[in-house]
C-alpha cells in the first residue's frame, strides 16, 4: 500500500500523491527524458514509489531543464525550462511543504502565482490607485528569471528555512542545466531559475519580496505600488516623487544583481478632468494585457467625463488576431461552420471573461477581426457568393439569427460587421 511515511527526510507518501494530481490537474510538456504524463501514469504506483524514496532518503536528484522558447507578444522569444514529470512532481512537494509558511510573509500589494490572488485582482488594484495617484512608474525589470542570484536567494530563503533537506533541494534545482534542442548542456553560473519550474514562482517571489516589496514599504511608505511576478507599477503623488523613486528603484535592482530594462521603463502621467493638461509624458501604460489611458466614461448623472481606466492591450489583441490567422480556418473550406465553433468557443470564453472584466465593450473590434476571418472562410466554401464580402456578412448574419448560441461571443456581442 502507498501509505507509509519517509524516514531521513519528513516527506510522505501522502504529500507525493497529493503533489502528482496539482500536476496532472496542471498537465505540461514532457522534459528532457520526453516522458509524458500519460507515459508516467502507466507504472504510476511503482514511478510514485520511486520518487518518494528518493526524496525521503536525500538521494533524489534532479535531471536537466528541456528548454524551449515561446513567442512573447513584442515579436522576441521568451526562453522556458521545463522539468521531467517526476522533478514537477517533486518541485510541487516542496512547494505545498514551503508555501504557507512563505504567503505568511508576503505582501497583499503582490499578486502573482499566489493562492486567493489573481491577474484580475492587481489590474483592479491599479484602477484603484490611479484615481489617487496622478503618476506611474511602468517597471520592466530586464530578464528577471534569469538573473536571480543564487546567493541572495538562498540567503532569502535561510530567513524563514531551517530544514537543511529543504534548502538542499532547492540549491540542486537552481544549480541544475538546461539542454538546448541540440542536446547541448548549459550549466548555470550562480544565477537563474527556470521559468517553467513549478517552484520558480514561490522562490521568485521570496526574492522580491525582500528586494521590492519590504524595500520599498519600508523606504518609501507613501509610494503605492502593485506587484505580479516580475511586472511592477508604481503609483506616486507626484512628478518629483516619481523621479526619486525610479532612480531609487534602480540603484536597489542593481545592489541585488537586477537591472532595469531602460527601453521599456517609464514614468507615465494619469491624465483625467481632475489634472492639468501634460504634454512631455507619455498617458498610457500596459499591464497584464490590459492597457491604462484616458477615455470617456459615463457618470453616474448620464454624461461623459475624461476618467482614466483601462481596457484590452493592442498587443494582446494582435496576438490573439495573429493565432486565429495561423490556424488558418478560413482557408479549410472542408470544415463546417460547426467544426469552427468548436474548435473556437473554448478560446472566445477565456478572452471575454479575462478581457471583458473591464471595458468589455471594447473586444467588439476583435470580434470584427474574427468576423473577417470567417467571412473569408464563407467564401472559400461558398463559390456561388462570387468573392462579395457584404454577402458573406449577410450569410453569417443569417447564420446568428437561426442559430444565435453556436459561437459564444454571440451571446455577448450582437454586431456581426
Amino acid at each position: 500500500m502507498f501509505e507509509t511515511k519517509a524516514t531521513t527526510v519528513p516527506i510522505t507518501k501522502v504529500m507525493v500523491k497529493e503533489a502528482y494530481r496539482k500536476v496532472k490537474a496542471n498537465k505540461g510538456s514532457s522534459g528532457v527524458d520526453e516522458e509524458s504524463l500519460e507515459e508516467f501514469q502507466t507504472d504510476l504506483l511503482d514511478n510514485l514509489y520511486k520518487l518518494w524514496n528518493r526524496l525521503s532518503s536525500g538521494s533524489y536528484i534532479p535531471k536537466p531543464v528541456r528548454e524551449v522558447s515561446i513567442p512573447k507578444a513584442n515579436g522576441s522569444k521568451r526562453i522556458l525550462g521545463i522539468p521531467t514529470v517526476s522533478d514537477r512532481i517533486a518541485q510541487q512537494v516542496i512547494k505545498a511543504y514551503l508555501e504557507p509558511r512563505l504567503e505568511a510573509e508576503f505582501l497583499n500589494n503582490s499578486y502573482g502565482y499566489r493562492p486567493l490572488k489573481s491577474a484580475h485582482a492587481a489590474v483592479e488594484a491599479v484602477r484603484e490607485n490611479v484615481r489617487h495617484y496622478a503618476w506611474v512608474v511602468d517597471m520592466d525589470i530586464k530578464s528577471f528569471f534569469d538573473e536571480v542570484n543564487h546567493e541572495l536567494l538562498m540567503k532569502a530563503l535561510e530567513c524563514h528555512v531551517k530544514e537543511s533537506w529543504v534548502k538542499m533541494y532547492i540549491k540542486r534545482w537552481l544549480e541544475i542545466p538546461s539542454q538546448k534542442q541540440d542536446g547541448t548542456l548549459i550549466t548555470k553560473e550562480g544565477k537563474g531559475t527556470p521559468q517553467g519550474g513549478v517552484i520558480s514562482p514561490l522562490l521568485s517571489n521570496l526574492y522580491l519580496h525582500y528586494v521590492l516589496d519590504k524595500w520599498l514599504e519600508q523606504h518609501y511608505p507613501h509610494v503605492a505600488f502593485v506587484r505580479y511576478a516580475d511586472d511592477v507599477i508604481l503609483h506616486c503623488r507626484n512628478e518629483e516623487e516619481a523621479k526619486q523613486t525610479l532612480e531609487a528603484v534602480r540603484t536597489r535592482l542593481q545592489e541585488c544583481k537586477l537591472r532595469l530594462n531602460e527601453e521599456k521603463t517609464k514614468i507615465v502621467y494619469c491624465q483625467d478632468y481632475r489634472r492639468k493638461q501634460r504634454k512631455d509624458y507619455k498617458k498610457k501604460f500596459d499591464f497584464l494585457g490590459f492597457t491604462f489611458k484616458p477615455q470617456a466614461q459615463l457618470s453616474k448623472l448620464g454624461g461623459m467625463f475624461l476618467g482614466y481606466g483601462c481596457e484590452i492591450s493592442q498587443a494582446a489583441q494582435t496576438n490573439i488576431v495573429e493565432r486565429w490567422k495561423n490556424e488558418n480556418f478560413h482557408l479549410r473550406s472542408t470544415l463546417t461552420i460547426q467544426e469552427i465553433a468548436t474548435k473556437i468557443n473554448p478560446q472566445m470564453i477565456g478572452i471575454i471573461r479575462y478581457y471583458g472584466k473591464f471595458r468589455k465593450w471594447a473586444l467588439q473590434k476583435l470580434m470584427r477581426c474574427f468576423h473577417f476571418r470567417l467571412a473569408k472562410w464563407v467564401l472559400k466554401k461558398y463559390k456561388g457568393l462570387k468573392g462579395s464580402f457584404p454577402r458573406a456578412y449577410k450569410w453569417i448574419k443569417e447564420i446568428q439569427i437561426s442559430y444565435p448560441t453556436m459561437f459564444y461571443h454571440w451571446t455577448i456581442f450582437n454586431s456581426i460587421s
